[in-house]
């Protein structure tokens, strides 16, 4: 496996800055968790600013940017998707917590079941993760455990109305 990347890198170069997750990726131990919960706090931060159609089309040209960001970070560190590389975590769960309940234990449990899903990899995210060994296919598997979890989180809904 690839050495974790340095402050240094990080700031090498804006794409692996951002495929660092800002820094989160740079967590010791479960990176894919901190770059998660950037994802909360920061989601919490902007989301005031914009209405949702606009949050979207952010999101979108996050996500295809994040294609570009991986690609160049995981050339870089020598594996297309090292464990420092969580900008596929912070998007997906963006997109998740735009379309969550309000309230605390909603985004909570959106957290849990995102963790669960990208840690499982159902396929077809096992696909993705597999055989996909590029921006596309990192950013692809965390996409699908952003789906399962919303599907989860209506089930949960519905169950408990």
């Amino acid at each position: 496996m690839a050495r974790p990347p340095s402050l240094r890198f990080l700031l090498a170069h804006p794409a692996h800055f951002f495929a660092l997750g800002c820094g989160s990726g740079l967590a010791p131990k479960a990176p894919g968790t901190f770059g998660t919960l950037f994802a909360w706090l920061t989601f919490a931060l902007f989301h005031p600013y914009f209405s949702d159609g606009g949050l979207l089309f952010l999101l979108a040209t996050a996500y295809l940017a994040g294609i570009w960001f991986i690609d160049i970070t995981g050339r870089a560190i020598g594996d297309p998707d090292h464990g420092s590389i969580v900008w596929d975590e912070i998007v997906p769960f963006w997109l998740i917590l735009l379309m969550t309940p309000t309230g605390f234990a909603w985004q909570l449990t959106a957290f849990a079941l995102f963790r669960l899903f990208d840690i499982t990899k159902p396929q077809p995210a096992r696909y993705f993760d597999q055989h996909v060994k590029n921006g596309f296919g990192v950013m692809a598997d965390d996409l699908v455990a952003a789906a399962y979890t919303l599907l989860a989180l209506a089930l949960l809904k519905v169950a408990i109305s």
